[in-house]
């Protein structure tokens, strides 16, 4: 089922069986992307919004000198662009990071479900909520914290969203980032990088094996980014669709960290 991990225990937003059956008879086409293949350009109307199969895409945002930021990063089972729904035309890019899969719902479907099922309308838009809160997170990180802080928080931050979808047992995970990605989401260079992927390791909070993280501590690393995932809204109850996602938030501290 391409819509499995779609929108999954995300407090307030987590679909019912009729719901996701509707958006999966809603999809209209499903692609295969190539690593670095362009997803959506800034500035071109879009008629569909995109669905997260498999694979990490990324939205950016390119300056003159065609340095890029990474202002997103999506896992399997985000509704990638929702926002295009009502805006049509994006301020931004998005990019397959690795090789992925999307599928594509064509936004007078998203128009007519909505009509159908008027819970759904709530929950797409708690989902787009969820999401200005992760670019809440991004700013607080880019503006408030130093490099290992950057990095710890964004590791952390990634641990919790794919513990939520089954893709983290708490402390590993397969993460297809380059240095230059990480370096592109925390506003650092190539060499920064690196320096604090030795920190990190000497320290004992992560190591990094190629593209899978171990995160020895996570409680540590947590601490050291400034990381409370409340913000993420994740669903920890017993009735949630995947619970290897309880593991990753237990592993944390998940008081407001000092």
């Amino acid at each position: 089922m391409l819509t499995s991990r779609l929108m999954i225990n995300k407090r307030g937003a987590t679909l019912d069986a009729s719901e996701r059956s509707r958006i999966e008879d809603a999809i209209s086409e499903v692609r295969d992307l190539a690593p670095r293949s362009t997803v959506v350009r800034p500035g071109v109307e879009l008629n569909h919004s995109t669905i997260l199969v498999s694979g990490i895409l990324s939205r950016y945002i390119d300056d003159r000198k065609g340095l890029r930021q990474l202002v997103a990063i999506h896992f399997p089972g985000d509704f990638v662009d929702l926002h295009a729904f009502p805006l049509k035309v994006l301020d931004h890019g998005i990019e397959a990071i690795s090789s992925a899969v999307v599928a594509c719902v064509p936004h007078s479907e998203l128009c007519a479900m909505t009509s159908e099922f008027p819970g759904l309308a709530r929950k797409f838009w708690t989902s787009t909520l969820i999401d200005a809160a992760i670019h809440r997170a991004w700013l607080f990180r880019l503006g408030r914290l130093d490099a290992m802080g950057r990095i710890a928080h964004f590791l952390s931050e990634t641990n919790v969203r794919l513990g939520a979808i089954g893709l983290s047992n708490g402390k590993e995970f397969r993460l297809d980032l380059t240095q230059t990605d990480i370096a592109e989401i925390s506003g650092l260079t190539n060499v920064h990088v690196n320096r604090v992927m030795r920190q990190l390791r000497e320290e004992g909070l992560c190591v990094f094996r190629s593209s899978k993280v171990e995160i020895i501590d996570p409680g540590k690393l947590a601490r050291r980014g400034q990381f409370n995932p409340g913000y993420l809204k994740i669903d920890t109850s017993p009735l949630s669709a995947l619970e290897p996602h309880e593991m990753a938030i237990n592993a944390l501290a998940l008081e407001h960290p000092k």
